[in-house]
């Protein structure tokens, strides 16, 4: 039997801080080049937001009711500072490509934006984004612990033959992906 998103998320949210390079305790197998923090570790990389940003997404964690055709993944995580403390009320935005490769210019379809937890979680219920000419599947987030400055990032899917050709893919920012049930569960923690 498989384990749904819903069980895998229930998991991250009662376990307490796990870095991702021990994530094979969460029942997760930990990809090699993903950067894990250690303490006086780099900051998670940047990358460019693309012409596709909006300011003032919406407060909202469950994107996939805007898109119910697409294969389902929960994307979750923590903030954490460079000696790998979680920060709460970290702001995490998120805004991608839909089920069709296409994203959304007039309103706020597959964007959404919310606030770490006490422990520096955060977590959106989404889909997973299709390819378009290009590009390699990716999410765009932005990333800003309370006073600190503002992260623009994206995150990457292992295994896409695409990766290799965009130039914007960086190793270190794939996701730990596990399949669930009823879609995916990615999990990427975040050093601002």
């Amino acid at each position: 039997m498989t384990t749904s998103r819903r069980a895998l998320l229930s998991g991250f949210l009662a376990m307490p801080l796990v870095p991702l390079s021990e994530a094979v305790a969460f029942g997760q197998e930990a990809l090699p080049l993903t950067r894990a923090c250690a303490d006086g570790d780099e900051p998670t990389p940047a990358r460019e937001a693309g012409p596709f940003f909006k300011p003032n997404s919406p407060l909202k964690q469950d994107l996939y009711l805007e898109a119910p055709r697409g294969e389902r993944i929960t994307v979750a995580g923590y903030v954490l500072d460079d000696r790998c403390r979680p920060t709460s009320r970290s702001l995490v935005e998120i805004w991608q490509a839909d089920e069709n490769g296409e994203y959304d210019r007039s309103g706020f379809r597959l964007r959404g934006h919310q606030f770490a937890d006490e422990q520096g979680r955060w977590w959106f219920n989404t889909v997973v984004p299709a390819l378009y000419p290009g590009r390699t599947r990716h999410f765009h987030f932005r990333v800003q612990r309370p006073g600190g400055v503002v992260l623009t990032t994206q995150l990457f899917f292992p295994g896409e033959p695409g990766n290799a050709r965009d130039r914007i893919f960086d190793e270190t920012l794939l996701m730990t992906i596990s399949p669930a049930g009823d879609g995916q569960f990615a999990r990427f923690d975040f050093v601002v």
